[in-house]
């Protein structure tokens, strides 16, 4: 495997189901789709779409890059499923990519600090800081998941120490909680963006071009066997987290 890849990508850890293809420095094919269907229904309908398109020889494929988490938990076993059963069916390792690092890339070159924001529920958000520099995305906080307070107070220190005032969210929390940013920085001195509906959500060609740029990076050392791949997740299912309050509830 030599430095240019074939790379095919897959997002399944949010409300977008979509998938791409990225050959070198081209894009050659995105299919995204959010609507009320269940990955389970549109993600391998819309990767075969894809695959007769442009005429693709799946074993030309050198990589399979995922958005390894956090996400939705459905969301990411689904994707996690139908990657590894690609990578096994034609011997192909996965390529995994941070969910919010590939939410960022989508922004890539935007002014002053970028912060993703997934609606995690509980009043939480699976979120990060980013700044670019040059032609690198830089991590000032990595993905992590905790109260919006938290990382809009921490955005601001940030801010201050590199000498920005420029925020710009985005990501399925926005709609959520975009009134609870307005409020935090009203009367501040910060500009607040909200990146627009086509650069709003994920999309596989990010997770295609950020999965390229780790592997010209660090190599072979960002691949993961098929088989051994798992979902990153952050924290338990509400599901997990409720039987373990049931277990530890004493009388």
């Amino acid at each position: 495997m030599n430095g240019t890849m074939k790379i095919f990508a897959i997002e399944a850890s949010g409300p977008v189901a979509a998938c791409a293809l990225l050959d070198g420095e081209t894009l050659v094919a995105e299919y995204s789709v959010q609507f009320k269907k269940k990955h389970s229904q549109s993600l391998v309908p819309m990767m075969e779409a894809v695959r007769e398109l442009v005429e693709l020889d799946l074993t030309e494929i050198d990589a399979i890059a995922i958005t390894e988490g956090p996400g939705s938990f459905t969301g990411l076993r689904i994707g996690a499923a139908t990657a590894k059963g690609l990578g096994l069916a034609i011997d192909r390792p996965i390529l995994p990519v941070p969910t919010v690092d590939a939410i960022a890339y989508g922004l890539w070159g935007a002014e002053g600090l970028v912060i993703p924001m997934m609606d995690a529920r509980r009043q939480q958000v699976y979120t990060g800081i980013y700044r670019f520099e040059g032609e690198k995305m830089i991590t000032l906080e990595p993905q992590c998941v905790t109260d919006l307070p938290v990382v809009l107070g921490r955005a601001r220190e940030i801010a201050r120490e590199q000498g920005t005032a420029v925020f710009t969210f985005l990501g399925d929390g926005v709609p959520v909680y975009r009134r609870a940013v307005e409020a935090f920085f009203e009367g501040g001195e910060e500009s607040i963006r909200f990146a627009p509906a086509h650069l709003a959500r994920q999309r596989a060609a990010a997770t295609a071009a950020l999965a390229a740029q780790y592997f010209a990076e660090r190599g072979a050392d960002c691949l993961v066997p098929s088989d051994d791949f798992r979902p990153v997740y952050l924290r338990l299912s509400q599901a997990e987290q409720e039987h373990a309050e049931r277990r530890s509830y004493k009388i």
